[in-house]
């Protein structure tokens, strides 16, 4: 019995491999985030585009986010994620979330589009620049998440340390509560801009959003090559009367290395030449672009990823 196991095994094992090469996937596993959030509302309206024009069913999975996708991808089960690019290259180089873990077992499709460093403020507090945070009350994200390094990171280009804030790591919404209550003056949220925490926050409070002034996103940009600069347009939150220039880390598709070229190409190309069908979907559909796809981003693409992108003209 356990001879005839292991030759079952060994023959799925080879049907898989055999599958995967020829680039004939029976189904392609993608795993976005939670159910309310928008990582699985965009991969499940993408995941449906790609189905009808690939004809390779996308099964989409509700997960536990960046982290959590890398490590489905690398455990090889899920073939495609959703994940922050910046999530990817501590997992790639064994840092901060991963803690010398490197997970190295998956590459990059394309970046889709901002997830926008917001650092919302009270100005009665006195704060006017990032650099007046420090001795302020700070909630920095949910302990361990993206957020808190994005926060650390940026907090440290304008020389102030954890040590120099009363930190709190409250969720978004819980630091929308604690500043609206007056308990926290400033908090960090790293999502899609307009944030709906900080929409309904700002209804009846005033707040301001702080700027992250081209000096500093330089030398963060410059340390920390997942980070772009990004416009916050004026008129997004009540009392916004300009642009917030900010920085952004970036929502990216990744797939399993072992997915063969002909698989990512023609996943590749159906995302990019369905660029009006996403958009009637998702608004996310709006910021996916070739040239955005391929800036800021620290992982090696796939080949097949690669190849189109090639074709298109968005990498040399």
């Amino acid at each position: 019995m356990k001879k005839i196991g292991l030759i079952g095994a060994a023959l799925l094992l080879s049907l898989v491999t055999s599958v995967y090469a020829k680039g004939k996937n029976e189904q392609i596993r993608m795993a976005t985030g939670g159910s309310t959030g928008t990582y699985y509302a965009y991969g499940s309206a993408v995941g449906q585009i790609l189905t009808e024009k690939t004809k390779i069913p996308v099964i989409i999975q509700s997960t536990g986010a960046s982290k959590a996708n890398i490590q489905l991808v690398a455990a090889g089960e899920a073939e495609l994620a959703i994940v922050q690019n910046d999530v990817m290259d501590y997992a790639w180089r064994g840092v901060d979330l991963f803690n010398g873990e490197k997970i190295t077992g998956f590459s990059t499709m394309a970046a889709l589009y901002a997830e926008v460093c917001q650092v919302v403020a009270n100005p009665a507090a006195g704060i006017k620049t990032i650099a007046d945070l420090k001795g302020k009350n700070v909630s920095v994200g949910d302990a361990g998440s993206g957020t808190e390094f994005n926060a650390r990171q940026i907090l440290e280009a304008y020389g102030i340390t954890f040590n120099d804030i009363g930190r709190q790591n409250l969720s978004f919404g819980a630091s929308a509560d604690a500043l609206r209550d007056n308990k926290i003056d400033a908090f960090f949220c790293v999502a899609g801009a307009p944030t709906p925490a900080i929409i309904d926050l700002a209804v009846g409070k005033e707040v301001v959003v702080l700027n992250v002034d081209d000096e500093h996103a330089a030398q963060l940009i410059a340390k920390y090559p997942f980070y772009t600069q990004f416009p916050i347009p004026a008129g997004s939150y009540r009392g916004q009367t300009v642009a917030v220039n900010t920085v952004a880390v970036k929502a990216a598709f990744i797939v399993a290395s072992k997915l063969s070229e002909d698989t990512v190409y023609n996943l590749t190309k159906a995302l990019f030449e369905s660029k009006a069908e996403i958009l009637a979907a998702h608004t996310k559909g709006a910021e996916l672009s070739p040239s955005y796809a391929v800036s800021g981003i620290s992982v090696p693409f796939h080949p097949g990823a690669a190849k189109y992108l090639k074709e298109i003209g968005a990498l040399k």
